[in-house]
C-alpha cells in the first residue's frame, strides 16, 4: 500500500480532498497518483479489497477510484458493499476498468458506481470527472 499523505489528515486547503484509489496495477496507480497529486489532493492507495475495507474503516474518503478487475474480491462487489453502508452513500465512486464491452458501463452503474472511465486512462477525462465529482 502506498500512502502519500495521512488518510484522515485535515485538509490544509479548502479544496484538498482525500481520494481512495483501489488499483492493483502499479503503472495505472502511478498515473493516477500523479493526476491526483497534481490536482492538490491526498491519495490513499489500496491494491485489493481487504486493504480497501481496512482503509474505509478508518475514514470516509471524498472520492473513490475503483478498478473493477482486482485480485480476490471483484471491484463491483466492493462497490455494492460500499453502497450498502449509509455512511458512504454520498461518496462518489468512479469505476476505472479495462472492461469496455457493451453493457460494462451499465454493470458498473448498477453496482453503485457514479461513473465509469475506460482504460487506458485518458488523463483529461480523469481530471474532468474528478473535478465534477468533488
Amino acid at each position: 500500500m502506498i500512502l502519500t499523505k495521512p488518510f484522515n489528515a485535515q485538509a490544509t486547503e479548502m479544496n484538498t480532498k482525500n481520494i481512495l484509489c483501489i488499483e492493483d496495477n502499479p503503472t495505472n496507480m502511478l498515473l493516477i497518483s500523479r493526476v491526483v497529486e497534481a490536482e492538490g489532493h491526498h491519495l490513499i492507495h489500496a491494491t485489493d479489497g481487504d486493504t480497501a475495507y481496512a482503509e474505509l474503516k478508518n475514514s470516509i474518503p471524498d472520492l473513490i477510484l475503483l478498478d473493477v478487475n482486482l485480485p480476490g474480491i471483484n471491484g463491483l462487489d466492493i462497490a455494492r458493499d460500499i453502497r450498502n453502508e449509509l455512511k458512504y452513500e454520498e461518496v462518489p465512486i468512479i469505476a476505472v476498468t479495462a472492461n469496455v464491452l457493451v453493457g460494462d458501463r451499465e454493470r458498473c452503474i448498477e453496482a453503485g458506481c457514479n461513473d465509469y472511465l475506460p482504460k487506458p486512462l485518458d488523463i483529461r477525462q480523469l481530471r474532468t470527472l474528478m473535478r465534477e465529482m468533488l
